[in-house]
Parts: C-alpha cells; sequence; structure tokens
C-alpha cells in the first residue's frame, strides 16, 4: 500500500520496518485488535544479506503464526546440519523433542520477507511500503509520540513527500542501525559481541542438500602475513531452485576482527570445495554482499519513553551462532503479548507498568542464555581455543550433539534429559544479558 493509501496518519501502534521482526509484531497485534500501522522503507520484493536458513526454533514461530510451510510453496525443508573441520564430516539431525519441530527450513529473504508482510496485513495490519522513517516526534517530555517520514520510489529515490505518522506506542524494527534508537538516545552497547556476514548464491547440484552445511575452518592473514583461525564458520545451504546460499559468518572477538578482508576469506574458502559443486566466479548469481550482526541484547532497554525494539534493533541476535530470524519473530510475539495487555489498561500509568514489563520478559525469557553465549564468544575469539575445540571435539559425536543443542537453543524447557537439564540450569544461573 502507498501512502497515500493509507486511511488515516494515526494509529495505535507504528511497527517501523517490515522485516521478521516488525511483521511478525504487526501481525500478532492486527490479531489482538489494534490498530497497526507497518511502514518499510522498500519495496517489497526486497533483498536482505541472510543465510536464509532457518532452524526448529525459528520453524515454531511460523507454525505459531500461523504461517503454513508446505514444500510445494518453496520451503525446502532439512534434517539437522552437517558439520565439517579438522578433516571430519559429522551429520546431525535435529533433536525430537516437545517444544521444537524435528526439521528445519530453507526459503530466501526476497521470498520470506513479503510472506510475512502480507501475512500482517491479512490480519489487519496497514502495510505502506516506501516510507523512510527519518526521525520521531517527540512531546515535551521526550516521549515518543510519533515518526517523520518521506516517500521513496522503487529504487529508493525520494519523491519530494514528507509524511507525519503519530501513535501512542511506537515499535523499532529497523534493523541493527536502528536510526530511529540513536534518535531517541539507545546507543549499542560495546561490551556485547557483533558478528560480520557475508554471502552470495552459486548455481550447483548442491542445491537440493537434506541438511544444512557448517565448515569450522575459516582462514585469514593477519596484518603481519601470518594464517590466523578465525572464529566462525562458513556454511552450504541448499535453496532449492538450482542455487546455494553460500556464506560466512565471523564474530568480533579475535584480534583480526576489521582487519581482513572477508570476502576475500570467503573466496579463498570456496576456493578449496570441490569442482563438480560449481561453486566459482561464473556460476556466482549475485555479488558477495554483508552485514553486521547484532547479538546479546547490545542495545538496551528494550522498552523506554514509548519506543518498544524488537529484533535486530535490541541485538537481539544468538551470540552462539549468528541466527536472527528466530529470535526476531520470538521478540515480536512477545511484544505483542505485552502491548496487546498494556492496551486493555484504563490509565496512562497501567499502560505504561505493562510496557516496561517488557524489559525484564526479554531478560528472562533469553538473557542468561544469551549471557552464556557471550562468553563462548569470548573464548572461540582465541585462536588456539577454536583450534583444539575443532580438533577435540567433533570426533565426540555425544559433546557435538549436546552443543548442537545448545548453540541452536532447542533444549526442551522441561526436559528430562541430561543435556537439556544441564543447558536450562546454566542458563537460569547464568546473569541476565
Amino acid at each position: 500500500m502507498s501512502v497515500s493509501g493509507a486511511a488515516s496518519t494515526t494509529a495505535d501502534v507504528i511497527v517501523v520496518g517490515a522485516g521478521p521482526a516488525g511483521s511478525a509484531t504487526a501481525a500478532y497485534l492486527g490479531m489482538a485488535g489494534l490498530d497497526v500501522l507497518l511502514l518499510e522503507k522498500t519495496h517489497f520484493p526486497r533483498e536482505k544479506v541472510c543465510g536464509d536458513g532457518l532452524t526448529p526454533r525459528a520453524v515454531r514461530e511460523l507454525i505459531t503464526l500461523g504461517i503454513p510451510t508446505p514444500e510445494d510453496d518453496g520451503w525446502i525443508r532439512n534434517k539437522g546440519l552437517r558439520i565439517i573441520g579438522a578433516g571430519m564430516r559429522l551429520q546431525l539431525d535435529w533433536p525430537e523433542n516437545s517444544a521444537f519441530p524435528p526439521y528445519g527450513l530453507v526459503r530466501t529473504r526476497m521470498d520470506f520477507d513479503e510472506v510475512l508482510a502480507q501475512h500482517a496485513v491479512k490480519n489487519g495490519a496497514r502495510l505502506m511500503e516506501g516510507v523512510n522513517v527519518t526521525g520521531p516526534v517527540n512531546d515535551a517530555a521526550g516521549r515518543i509520540v510519533g515518526v517523520t517520514a518521506k516517500s521513496v520510489d522503487e529504487r529508493g529515490r525520494p519523491t519530494g513527500q514528507t509524511h507525519e505518522f503519530r501513535a501512542p506506542l511506537v515499535i523499532a524494527a529497523d534493523g541493527n542501525s536502528s536510526r530511529l534508537s540513536l534518535a531517541m538516545g539507545r546507543e549499542k552497547r560495546d561490551d556485547r559481541p557483533m558478528g560480520v556476514a557475508v554471502r552470495t548464491y552459486y548455481t550447483s547440484p548442491r542445491s537440493n542438500d537434506d541438511y544444512l552445511e557448517s565448515w569450522l575452518e575459516l582462514w585469514a592473514k593477519d596484518p603481519s602475513g601470518k594464517d590466523v583461525l578465525l572464529p566462525g564458520y562458513g556454511w552450504i545451504f541448499g535453496v532449492g531452485d538450482g542455487t546455494s546460499n553460500v556464506g560466512l559468518g565471523i564474530l568480533n572477538t579475535s584480534k583480526a576482527f576489521g582487519n581482513v578482508d572477508y570476502k576475500d576469506v570467503m573466496r579463498r574458502w570456496v576456493e578449496t570445495m570441490p569442482g563438480d559443486w560449481t561453486m566459482n566466479d561464473e556460476t556466482m548469481t549475485q555479488p558477495i554482499r554483508g552485514a553486521a550482526l547484532p547479538m546479546g541484547f547490545n542495545r538496551q532497554p528494550h522498552y523506554a519513553d514509548g519506543l518498544l525494539l524488537v529484533g535486530d534493533s535490541g541485538g537481539m541476535v544468538n551470540p552462539f551462532n549468528g541466527e536472527g530470524i528466530a529470535y526476531a519473530m520470538e521478540s515480536g510475539r512477545v511484544a505483542a503479548e505485552i502491548v496487546a495487555q498494556a492496551f486493555a489498561r484504563t490509565s496512562d500509568a497501567g499502560r505504561e507498568r505493562v510496557l516496561q514489563s517488557y524489559n525484564g520478559r526479554m531478560k528472562q525469557e533469553l538473557g542468561g542464555y544469551y549471557t552464556l553465549g557471550r562468553h563462548f564468544a569470548a573464548l572461540i575469539g582465541k585462536p588456539e581455543v577454536m583450534r583444539l575445540a575443532t580438533k577435540y571435539g567433533l570426533p565426540r559425536t555425544t559433546l557435538m550433539k549436546f552443543l548442537l543443542k545448545i548453540m541452536a537453543n532447542l533444549a526442551e524447557p522441561a526436559g528430562k534429559g541430561a543435556g537439556d537439564r544441564v543447558i536450562n540450569t546454566l542458563s537460569r544461573l547464568a546473569p541476565d544479558a
């Protein structure tokens, strides 16, 4: 819907950004009967740098949201994770438990984000594409009460139209940079890990792989010319359309972070792959593109002064594995539940009290687990730790099954297995992120 097609420039809630976090939030709020304005700066379909892989945790969120994922509609199922490193190849199925489905999915962000945005519209949200939010509208007390915006065309060029939208609550789902959060004084925290991901697509017979594939040994040269093992992994995710999504993610906990050319690291890695996989410059269908991965709640508070943060805007990427989509949708679900309860209150003070509870709820849901992830990220930032973990961890299948469960956050909350109990206990005892 264009801006001119909007019925009103006021709403109960404004959601800025129609990625997984924003669209999930808007869909749930629409289900709750609230008037939701969903503002997206681009026009669908649009590209996003991502691995396109969805773990069972993300699939659970799709199921909860009510989005069907049939295979004949382009949803590619996978059975688990294949890990390659230290001369070994280990194939692990996703764990079976009552909390998560036993399969993952692959769907390109070109399709995925639009599916979620249209689902939000189906549930009552008013989606406005080509609306680039430029800043907050504040009242005399500094509380956000709306946003200013300018219209852009399909190529991202300003049309000259400016707009103002008003709502008693604004939700920032505008990603890692989150200009809206910055304008409200919420800077990123430097004591949280940050990652960078780069990826492209190749036409390849690997397109129909039943497993997500992760390579644990990525090498780069530091400024002195020494080979350094980087903390992170490369991935190959079959998209099912004749192409594979190939990329890598690196943490900033290594001294080499920022001093290496990640696109070059990726090219060198791809050169080591078998020739019959046909991954080379001639089969590359897109340029190598990169994006930042904000981890471990690196922007807080998640609610204050009328502005609530979901997804990447609140630094909700998992520090263990760089997964963001599951937590984007999860935070949207939690946020919508709290917002709906807040709008049922009859006084401003009562509404504010409920909205403030979002901070504690997100810490309760993910705070301890993200603290564990932060320490994990610091450990594997040491090349020797990364080398030993790869060399001695991979041969131990039982240990790797446990690590898969903790890194993908797939422990059953009330699980009686030893692995579930250890993960849940550690997450509960760890200080909130």
